[in-house]
C-alpha cells in the first residue's frame, strides 16, 4: 500500500501526492455525467487512475501541457491513459494502452519554472477505439464501459471485508502509511470504489493494476486484488521482521552507549574517569624516566593508541600491560658500584671461606672499573660439586660490590620464550625472565645469578640455551631483544653469573662464551671453619639456642665430618649439626639446661654409630686389590679395583657396570703386561690357562673415564705376581701401550678424597705436579705424593 508522497523520477506527467477518496455519493454520480464520442487523451508513466480516485500530477511535456490547457477551457475532461513501457519519453500510438478513465480537471495550476499541476478526478473507465490525431496531441475515439452492480450476495460481502482486513492489516505493519487510512477505509461502503480506491493505492507493478483496471466483472476484480493484497501482506510480514530485528539490535547498542555515558558521568562526578587518571598517571611518569630515545618513541605512539581505545575493547589490556611494562623497566637507571677494594675484600672473606680464585677475580674486575669508569661485564661461570656455595657466593658478590643481586633458576627450563618472552598479541603473553628480574630489581646493572645453567633442557618449544648466547655474548647483549618489549635492551652492564655441576653438559657455544671458575671440593679443615664460622652460629639460631653458650671445640666438628659425612661440600655436614643442635634444644626443653661442651662421645650418642669408617684401608688386603680414585660431580671418591685369578683359557672378564673408555683401559692394561712380562716377575703361562676377573665394587653406579688405568694394570700385576698393593697408597692416571702414565684431571677432589679416606700415599703423572701445588698445603699434610712417568715406576712403588 502507498499512501505516502513520492515521486517518481524525472517524469513529465507524474509527481503525486496522497491519493485521497471523493465522497461516496459523488462518485455514484459519475454515472450520469455525459462523456463524448471524442476526447483528448494524457498519457500517463507509472501509475493507473482508477474512477472515484483524485490525483495530483505534474505535467511537463508540451503535448500534455496543450491537451490539458485545451480541456480545462472546455469541458474539463480528459481521457488518462497509462503507458505500456514507463521509460518512453515520446509515446506513440502503439505504447498507450486500450482501456483508461475519463477524468474532470478539478484544479490547473502554473509552476514558476513552466510546468503545469492538475488535479484530477477520476470519473469512469473509456475504451479507446481509435485514435483521431497526434498533433498537436493525442485524441481518441472513445466508448464508455459500464460499471456492474455490485452483487448482494453475502459471499461478496465476505470477499469486500477481507479486503478491508488485509489492507487494514498492511497498513499497520507499514509504518510508513498513516495511521489515518485505515478509518479511511472503514468508512467506504460502496463495494465498488473500495476496489477502486484500495488497487490505485496498491504497491504492485502497473501491468497489474491496469488488469484489475480492465476487468469489467467486479467479482473477478475483487477476486484478483486479494490476491495482490496477500502478497503484498507477506513482503510487509517479512520487511517487518527484518526491521524490528534491525531495530533490536540498534536499540541494544544505544543502550550501551547511553549506559557508558551514563557511567562516564558517573566517573567524573566521583572525581575523573579512573582510565584517563591511569593514563595521566603513565604520562606523568615517563616525564621523568630516564630511556633510550626510541624507547620514548615507542611509549608515545603506545599511549597516543591508549586514548583513543575504548577500556572494554580486548586490546586495551594488551597495550596497558605493554607499556606498565616499559615504565618499570630501569632502562638506563644503574646503582653505583663500590670501588673501596679493601671493604670488598673483607666482605667477601667474612660470607665465605677459601675461593681464593674467585675472590681475586671479582677484586680484578672492581679494580679496571675504578680506573677505567666503565667495563663490559665478564660472564663468569663457577663449575664446581653441589654445596660448596656457589650461588651464595653471588649474592656475596654483589654486596660486595654494592650491587643489587638476582637469581634466574635455569633447571628444567625447556621453552626458548622463557628467556626472550611472547609476542604480546598471544594471549597471557609475558616478557622473559631477564627482563622480568630487571623489572623487580629495579636496576639495569645487578648482579644475575643464571643457577643450573648446565641442566637446562629443550623440546618441540625451542632450545633456552641457544638464547642464552644472545644474553651471555658481550659483543651482543647490548642489543639483547626481547620479543614481548619490541624494542632493544642494554644487558652488557648485567654482571651474570653461572653456576654448573658439569661443564660438559653446557651447549659448546654456550661455554665458549663462559669464562669457567672451576671450584673444588672443601678440605676437612676447610669444612672445620666454615662449620665454625658460619654453620654453627646459623643453626644455633634457627633452633632457639643462640643464647646458650655450649660450645663445640674443632675436635669434635672433624669427628662429624669424618665419620659422618662424605661430599665435598657441606650440606650434609650442615645437616648433621642441624641434627646436634635438636638434640640440644630437647635437652633444654626438658632439664633446663646444657652441658658447657659437646664432647666427642655426645656425637656418637647422638648422631649414632660412623657411617663411614677408615678401617677398610688398614686391613691387609689380599693379591689383586688395588685403590684407585675417582671424580664425580659431587667431588672426588675412593675406588677399589679387584683383580680375581681362574683357571680357563686366558679370558679377560670385566664387571661393575663400568665405561666403555674404562673397559678399553682394562683391555689396554692387559695387553700392556702381556707384551712385557720379560721386565716383570710374571709367568707366560698364565695368560694362556687362567682367567682374568676385573671387578669394581658398587656395581649399581655407573663408572667411566680413563683415571683408572695405572690402578688396574696393577691390581692385574698384584694378581699374576701374588705380591700384595702397599697398603694406605692410592693412585690415578691414564696408561698407554707403550707403558707411558698420562695426566688426569679432578686432582684436587681425588687427593681431597684420598685424605679424608685417611690415605698416606698418591701416586700420580709427573704433569699433575703443578695442580698439587694449588692446593694449600696445610690441607694436604701427612699424604706423600709420588710423580711417575712409566708403569715400571708404578709397580716398583705400588708391589710390595
Amino acid at each position: 500500500m502507498s499512501f505516502e508522497k513520492y515521486r517518481l523520477g524525472p517524469e513529465d506527467e507524474m509527481d503525486f501526492l496522497p491519493i485521497i477518496p471523493l465522497n461516496e455519493s459523488e462518485q455514484e454520480d459519475t454515472n450520469g455525467i455525459e462523456i463524448p464520442t471524442e476526447i483528448a487523451l494524457l498519457p500517463l508513466r507509472n501509475t493507473v487512475l482508477f474512477p472515484g480516485v483524485v490525483l495530483p500530477i505534474t505535467v511537463g511535456r508540451d503535448k500534455s501541457i496543450k491537451a490539458v490547457t485545451d480541456a480545462y477551457k472546455a469541458d474539463k475532461l480528459i481521457g488518462v491513459v497509462a503507458q505500456k513501457d514507463s521509460s518512453v519519453e515520446d509515446p506513440e500510438v502503439k505504447d498507450l494502452e486500450q482501456v483508461g478513465t475519463v477524468a474532470k480537471i478539478v484544479k490547473q495550476i502554473k509552476m514558476p519554472d513552466g510546468g503545469t499541476t492538475i488535479i484530477i478526478q477520476g470519473k469512469n473507465r473509456i475504451n479507446i477505439d481509435s485514435i483521431i490525431t497526434e498533433d498537436p496531441y493525442f485524441k481518441a475515439k472513445i466508448s464508455r464501459l459500464e460499471e456492474e452492480e455490485a452483487p448482494v450476495e453475502s459471499d461478496f460481502d465476505a470477499y469486500v471485508a477481507n479486503i478491508k482486513d488485509l489492507a487494514t492489516e498492511i497498513i499497520q505493519l507499514s509504518p510508513n502509511i498513516p495511521t489515518e487510512a485505515s478509518i479511511i477505509l472503514k468508512n467506504i461502503e460502496n463495494p465498488s470504489f473500495l476496489i477502486h480506491f484500495i488497487s490505485s493505492n496498491l504497491n504492485t507493478d502497473i501491468k497489474e493494476k491496469q488488469k484489475l483496471l480492465e476487468l469489467n466483472n467486479i467479482r473477478q476484480r475483487a477476486d484478483l486484488l486479494m490476491q495482490l493484497l496477500q502478497k503484498e501482506l507477506q513482503f510487509a510480514q517479512l520487511k517487518n521482521k527484518v526491521t524490528t530485528k534491525t531495530r533490536t539490535e540498534l536499540d541494544k547498542q544505544q543502550k550501551e552507549y547511553f549506559l557508558q555515558q551514563q557511567l562516564k558521568s558517573i566517573k567524573e562526578e566521583l572525581g575523573g574517569d579512573t582510565n584517563l587518571q591511569e593514563i595521566k598517571q603513565m604520562q606523568k611518569k615517563a616525564e621523568t624516566k630516564k630511556w633510550p630515545a626510541a624507547a620514548r618513541e615507542l611509549f608515545k605512539k603506545g599511549i597516543e593508541k591508549l586514548e583513543r581505545m575504548h577500556p572494554t575493547t580486548p586490546d586495551y589490556s594488551v597495550v596497558y600491560n605493554h607499556l606498565d611494562l616499559m615504565l618499570d623497566l630501569p632502562w638506563e637507571d644503574y646503582t653505583a658500584d663500590q670501588y673501596d677494594l679493601k671493604k670488598s675484600r673483607k666482605t667477601l672473606d667474612i660470607d665465605h671461606f677459601g675461593m681464593q680464585k674467585i675472590k681475586e677475580r671479582i677484586l680484578e674486575y672492581l679494580a679496571v672499573l675504578k680506573l677505567k669508569g666503565d667495563m663490559k661485564s665478564p660472564i663468569l661461570c663457577f663449575v664446581g660439586p653441589p654445596g660448596i656455595g656457589k650461588t651464595s657466593l653471588g649474592r656475596s658478590i654483589a654486596s660486595a660490590i654494592g650491587r643489587k643481586y638476582v637469581r634466574l633458576s635455569l633447571g628444567g627450563l625447556h621453552d626458548e620464550s622463557e628467556i626472550r618472552g611472547h609476542r604480546k598479541t598471544y594471549i597471557g603473553a609475558m616478557p622473559g625472565r631477564i627482563l622480568q628480574s630487571l623489572r623487580k630489581v629495579k636496576s639495569s646493572n645487578p648482579v644475575m645469578i643464571l643457577d643450573e645453567i648446565d641442566k637446562v633442557g629443550n623440546d618441540f618449544r625451542g632450545d633456552p640455551s641457544s638464547a642464552l648466547l644472545e644474553v651471555l655474548d658481550p659483543e651482543q647483549n647490548h642489543t639483547f631483544y626481547d620479543n614481548y618489549l619490541e624494542l632493544e635492551y642494554d644487558l652488557s652492564k648485567v654482571l651474570f653469573i653461572a653456576t654448573a655441576n658439569n661443564i660438559q653438559n653446557i651447549q659448546p657455544a654456550l661455554r665458549d662464551r663462559l669464562e669457567v671458575i672451576e671450584l673444588s671440593g672443601y678440605a676437612v679443615e676447610e669444612k672445620v671453619e666454615i662449620a665454625r664460622q658460619h654453620l654453627l652460629p646459623r643453626q644455633k639460631e634457627l633452633h632457639g639456642l643462640k643464647s646458650s653458650n655450649f660450645k663445640m671445640n674443632d675436635k669434635v666438628l672433624e669427628r662429624i665430618i669424618q665419620d659422618y659425612t662424605r661430599e665435598s661440600g657441606v650440606r650434609e655436614l650442615d645437616r648433621q649439626i642441624a641434627s646436634v643442635m635438636r638434640f640440644q634444644a630437647k635437652e633444654l626443653a626438658f632439664k633446663g639446661k646444657l652441658k658447657a661442651t659437646v664432647t666427642v662421645d655426645d656425637i656418637e650418642k647422638i648422631l649414632g654409630k660412623p657411617r663411614y669408617s677408615n678401617e677398610i684401608y688398614k686391613t691387609a688386603n689380599m693379591p689383586g686389590v688395588a685403590v684407585g680414585l675417582a671424580w664425580t660431580y659431587v667431588g672426588g671418591d675412593i675406588l677399589f679395583i679387584e683383580t680375581s685369578l681362574s683357571d680357563g683359557k686366558g679370558e679377560l672378564k670385566l664387571t661393575g657396570n663400568l665405561g666403555n673408555v674404562m673397559k678399553e683401559s682394562a683391555t689396554t692394561a692387559l695387553t700392556y703386561l702381556q707384551s712385557n712380562a720379560n721386565k716383570y716377575p710374571i709367568d707366560r703361562t698364565l695368560f694362556e690357562k687362567k682367567n682374568i676377573h676385573i671387578h669394581v665394587p658398587e656395581g649399581a653406579v655407573p663408572k667411566d673415564g680413563p683415571s683408572a688405568g695405572i690402578t688396574m694394570m696393577t691390581a692385574i700385576a698384584s694378581a699374576l705376581t701374588g705380591k700384595k698393593v702397599k697398603p694406605f697408597l692410592a693412585m690415578t692416571g691414564e696408561i698407554t701401550l707403550r707403558g707411558q702414565v698420562l695426566p688426569v684431571g679432578g686432582i684436587k677432589e681425588k687427593v681431597l678424597a684420598a685424605k679424608r679416606a685417611g690415605l698416606r700415599e698418591i701416586i700420580l703423572c709427573w704433569q699433575n705436579e703443578k695442580d698439587v701445588l694449588e692446593i694449600d698445603s696445610d690441607f694436604i699434610k701427612g699424604i706423600n705424593f709420588h710423580y711417575v712417568k712409566v708403569m715400571n715406576q708404578v709397580l716398583e712403588l705400588a708391589l710390595v
